[in-house]
């Protein structure tokens, strides 16, 4: 199929062409996702930091590799398209918030651009919302009070969306303190992604 004959394909140019925060990236806009209408699992992050911002590969760093020990894969079943879409909320990374953490990521990618790309994923069965902002457009009024209880929730959202907090350092201690999540959520979540996978996980 051409590129003029397949939206996806098209939309994705337009993304990855994308200027609309320029003047408010500090780094400039490098939009990074994958994104295949074949994959079966939509992995929604935040926005990346500055080691994907260079690399340009979006969980090329140690938040990364947390979460693919999380679902149980390897970098090359991750990285393969037909596998995995990644469509973080924001696709550039957004700079520093004054208390030395990433900002949020910009709105205008979900205002501009996930109500055309979502739709273009037909064969996404689960949807891994890593982090508050993933939780808060993919769950929306469906949220808990807190990140917590929302994780903790995860069968409610069950089998389509599974809510996760987000896998970076700052995850280890609240690991420490929720033993249920390693208990509980990342089994239920390694059989799912087997079980979506199938041969085409191996």
């Amino acid at each position: 199929m051409s590129e003029r004959a397949d939206p996806l394909a098209t939309l994705l140019k337009d993304i990855r062409a994308c200027r609309i925060c320029e003047a408010d990236l500090p780094l400039g806009p490098r939009p990074v996702l994958i994104a295949d209408a074949r994959a079966p699992i939509l992995v929604a992050g935040q926005a990346p930091g500055t080691k994907v911002h260079e690399s340009g590969i979006p969980w090329n760093d140690p938040s990364g590799d947390r979460l693919r020990d999380w679902l149980g894969v390897d970098r090359e079943t991750f990285y393969n398209p037909e596998k995995f879409a990644i469509v973080p909320q924001g696709f550039c990374y957004p700079g520093k918030q004054k208390s030395g953490g990433d900002a949020p990521p910009r709105p205008e990618c979900v205002q501009t651009w996930h109500p055309k790309l979502i739709p273009l994923l037909p064969n996404v069965k689960l949807t891994l919302a890593c982090g508050q902002y993933a939780h808060h457009y993919h769950l929306g009024p469906r949220r808990k009070k807190n990140l917590g209880e929302t994780v903790a929730a995860y069968l409610q959202y069950a089998p389509d969306i599974l809510p996760l907090p987000h896998p970076s350092w700052r995850v280890v201690g609240w690991m420490k303190k929720n033993s249920w999540f390693e208990a509980e959520v990342l089994p239920y979540l390694r059989e799912r992604v087997k079980a979506l996978l199938g041969d085409r996980g191996s």
